[in-house]
């Protein structure tokens, strides 16, 4: 057995050997799982199906009424729904509440800390980024790809780069919900390392306040030289004079605007769901606009595709690795994110699975032997007593 499949294995049970927390989790968790022996099951198979296809097409009657499920809240409890009817027959229903519950109240104590950048009052980098990307590249990385390959209006392949944009709101979630269904022990890990790569994030920006390429494009040096967080050039929608910040775009297209854009959403466009669009500037407009040190796109699916890993097979390794960059160079080409940020994203996420793997190797392994090798003991002494005349 490998060490990740001894560290998702779900560990034995062992009520009553010790007091504390973790007896009380056990029982807690013990509660959410069927009666261990098929044979006391029901079959409940055909009720299974018949309620995952009432889901999806709930789920599509939900989306073409409502749009797809960007917010957090909504998502979670349509994939809730949609893991409840997975399970029937295999797992108790109370198991959803159990796990997701903690794991939604967690997020929504994020979302409610996340203005707590606003009371530090940080002073806001404006230069940082662009002179590190510009260190290493020898160019802006943004200022080229836009110089190159950025036309008036958005071509075909800004379709994929808005789909990968807005996809951070949906995979991350919906590869958690697949992960519960499969694997509560896996789906714990991933919740966990989920969450500390979030709140590290959180600790990251509130402290460290980063302007992104589309915010630097708005603005000139002298205009943001107290660093401010909120100054109003970033309230205008085209580029400051001379390319701002970073400078002037030189566009091989020639009707292309000759500065940085912010284009992440402009792919909706090019199909005509204009309603898309706005919804993604809407919600983009209500976030942290100085949020860019790490990159919280770009950390969470690397986190995935780093956690998946080991959990998956060649095709899976490329296509979740393939995502990961994918949304590292939609992050960079619509000017959401310098590569610094991406950079320092991708270190947080293999930190945190690093450390991830520290502990289950010390402290998670170890316990679960132990009380693998106390449950065989009482079975021997109850098998002893049980033959003894």
């Amino acid at each position: 057995m490998s060490i990740d499949e001894a560290i998702d294995a779900d560990p034995p049970n062992d009520r009553g050997h010790r007091p504390g927390v973790e007896p009380f989790l056990d029982d807690v968790a013990a509660a959410a799982e069927m009666e261990p022996e098929p044979e006391k099951r029901r079959d409940l198979t055909m009720v299974r199906r018949i309620a995952i296809v009432a889901w999806i097409a709930f789920m599509v009657y939900e989306f073409s009424v409502s749009g797809l499920a960007f917010d957090r809240t909504r998502l979670i409890i349509l994939l809730c729904l949609g893991m409840l009817a997975a399970t029937i027959g295999r797992r108790k229903a109370i198991s959803v509440i159990v796990d997701w519950l903690p794991f939604a109240l967690i997020l929504l104590l994020y979302d409610w800390t996340r203005d707590v950048a606003r009371i530090v009052d940080m002073p806001t980098q404006w230069f940082l980024a662009a002179d590190v990307d510009h260190a290493i590249f020898g160019v802006n990385p943004t200022v080229w790809l836009q110089s190159h390959i950025k036309d008036a209006s958005p071509p075909w392949w800004e379709v994929i780069t808005s789909v990968v944009y807005m996809s951070y709101f949906i995979v991350p979630y919906a590869a958690a919900a697949v992960l519960w269904v499969r694997n509560r022990a896996a789906w714990r890990r991933y919740a966990a390392c989920f969450v500390a790569t979030t709140f590290l994030a959180l600790v990251g920006y509130t402290l460290v306040p980063a302007a992104p390429p589309w915010a630097a494009a708005r603005c000139t040096a002298v205009q943001v030289a107290d660093q401010p967080r909120d100054p109003q050039c970033m309230a205008t929608e085209t580029g400051a004079a001379g390319g701002g910040i970073l400078g002037e775009v030189t566009p091989s297209n020639p009707d292309a605007a000759p500065y940085v854009e912010r284009i992440s959403a402009r792919g909706w466009n090019y199909l005509n769901i204009h309603a898309a669009s706005t919804l993604v500037k809407v919600g983009q407009g209500k976030a942290n606009l100085v949020a860019a040190v790490p990159s919280l796109h770009a950390g969470l699916t690397m986190l995935l595709a780093l956690f998946m890993w080991p959990r998956v097979r060649a095709l899976g390794k490329a296509l979740f690795m393939g995502y990961a960059i994918a949304m590292a160079f939609t992050l960079v080409y619509t000017a959401e994110h310098y590569v610094f940020d991406i950079l320092l994203g991708w270190a947080l996420a293999a930190i945190v699975i690093v450390v991830a793997r520290v502990i289950d190797r010390r402290w998670i392994l170890p316990r679960q032997h132990r009380r693998a090798r106390e449950r065989t003991g009482d079975v021997l002494v109850v098998g002893a007593e049980v033959k003894s005349p």
